[in-house]
């Protein structure tokens, strides 16, 4: 069969769902622990080359996710997965850079994109087309190019249409080569070089699906030439829904400080402060905060964990170490690392709460601040109403069928799954990328559903279901409310481990 992401299947292969479902967890696992764990690698002490490395792998890696995402869903029988949606043009050129610039350095090539001022950041279309387009493009111009350079371009023509051209200082092609460019298994003119020729088929058919066209040529000189145009219908932003303001948060006579070194943020949340009535101020780096504390007064301060000069942990060790009012202040770190021994140490230094980066949903940063500043629900009674969902009879008998010893094993596996779903999912909250936050999900609705903790399966169902819907500020905010009830399951399996482990 002919799926819509250009891979076929023959017709006979039979394909077991149950096993299919089982791989794909533990693929879906392995994948996220990887990319996890490169992002929590301290690069701060590592020379230029071994980051730009790191961040090479790290680039593959997301891309490796998502079209692991992408297959998983055909063989179980899903419709096909598709990354619709918000791109940030300049995080995909990034990655691009980094994964193509190093292959081209091998080669002693050059490598260069540049990108016209007037090309919009944000894209509304399928990421994995247009990141599987390129990355075959830049690999054929990287792989026939011997000497020179490779060159890609972004411009928008007069009528709006996004045009991406890849240039490079290679042979060209035949004219028996551009007669048979899309037929798969006729690859021609190869010049020696590795390969079946099935790159270019799997070009057009992302264009296709993209609603885009290509077109191949040799350069007047010498290369190729390879240009992909959309149109302006095909890749712009759609108009956001119209948000009730009447029925947001009132932060009005509420004072804040928002200490972020990053000008996106700085406006992202800014505007969300002014829409919710709040009166802020703003520090671009650890130090200024200080400064600001140090000549005003402030209701609550917003601090980005990350920070130069001065971090937002040593800023918010400062502020509680100072005495008197400013060290009851209610503090909101604004982190993308939410893991357990992140939190532990956010938490250690006197957070009154964790946001988690990117900041989406203005309802969701609205009540976090009203409950940090005791407008809102109280967290332990949130905690509270969570615990008395959890099923202990159902976790209790899954340990009586496992028995004494299996049910170690059991629990030891529950943790490392646990934890792994936990990296994972905080990745895709991070990018926000809604592939890996759906394939993280699927697997917590399993897990979190085996030992009976009803509301993290709920929260994770509603998770899936967002991510499938592409609406990344709902799963933003739904996703939070996983990680907080992951965290406390973890918690409760490593508890029940060690009490079994003594006893036995």
């Amino acid at each position: 069969m002919d799926t819509a992401g250009g891979a076929a299947f023959p017709a006979a292969a039979q394909v077991d769902p149950a096993s299919v479902s089982l791989l794909g967890h533990d693929l879906r696992a392995a994948v996220s622990d990887v990319i996890g764990g490169l992002r929590l690698i301290d690069q701060s002490g590592l020379d230029g080359n071994t980051r730009l490395q790191l961040e090479r792998v790290r680039a593959a890696g997301e891309v490796l996710a998502r079209l692991l995402e992408q297959e998983l869903s055909l063989l179980q029988g899903e419709p096909a997965f598709v990354a619709s949606g918000n791109v940030h043009l300049s995080r995909l050129l990034n990655d691009l850079q980094v994964r193509w610039a190093g292959r081209a350095q091998e080669k002693g090539l050059g490598f260069r994109i540049a990108v016209a001022p007037d090309v919009p950041q944000i894209l509304s279309l399928d990421r994995i087309a247009l990141e599987r387009v390129m990355s075959n493009i830049l690999s054929n111009a990287v792989k026939f190019t011997d000497s020179g350079e490779v060159r890609f371009t972004v411009d928008l023509t007069h009528d709006g249409t996004l045009r991406f051209r890849v240039e490079d200082d290679g042979p060209g092609y035949s004219d028996l080569a551009l007669s048979t460019l899309y037929l798969v298994g006729t690859r021609q003119d190869g010049r020696g070089k590795p390969g079946l020729g099935l790159g270019m088929r799997i070009t057009r058919d992302m264009i296709d699906r993209l609603g885009g066209l290509i077109d191949v040529c040799n350069s007047p000189g010498a290369g190729a030439a390879i240009t992909i145009t959309l149109p302006a219908a095909s890749w712009t932003p759609a108009q956001p829904a119209a948000v009730d303001m009447s029925a947001l948060p009132d932060l009005s006579k509420i004072r804040v400080l928002l200490a972020d070194d990053s000008l996106t943020n700085q406006a992202v949340i800014g505007n969300m402060l002014a829409s919710l009535g709040a009166e802020f101020e703003v520090a671009s780096d650890g130090m200024e905060a200080m400064h600001w504390l140090d000549r005003e007064r402030f209701d609550l301060a917003l601090l980005d964990i990350e920070m130069p000069r001065l971090s937002g942990l040593e800023v918010l060790q400062a502020i509680r170490a100072k005495g008197g009012d400013q060290a009851r202040m209610p503090v909101l770190a604004i982190t993308a690392y939410v893991l357990r021994a992140n939190r532990e140490a956010i938490y250690q230094a006197g957070a009154t709460g964790i946001l988690a980066k990117p900041v989406l949903s203005i309802d969701a940063f609205g009540r976090a601040i009203q409950r940090a500043i005791g407008r809102g629900p109280d967290l332990h009674e949130t905690a509270a109403n969570a615990a008395a969902s959890f099923d202990q009879s159902r976790f209790d008998s899954l340990m009586a069928i496992a028995g004494p010893v299996s049910a170690l094993e059991l629990l030891n596996r529950l943790q490392t799954d646990l934890r792994q779903v936990e990296r994972g999912l905080v990745a895709g909250l991070a990018e926000p990328d809604l592939a890996m936050v759906r394939g993280q999900t699927h697997v917590l609705i399993a897990l979190a559903g085996a030992v009976g903790d009803v509301a993290l399966q709920h929260l994770a169902e509603s998770t899936n279901h967002a991510a499938h819907q592409n609406d990344p500020a709902l799963v933003q905010t739904l996703g939070a409310g996983a990680l907080h009830h992951l965290d406390r399951l973890i918690h409760f399996i490593s508890s029940e481990l060690a009490a079994r482990q003594q006893t036995t």
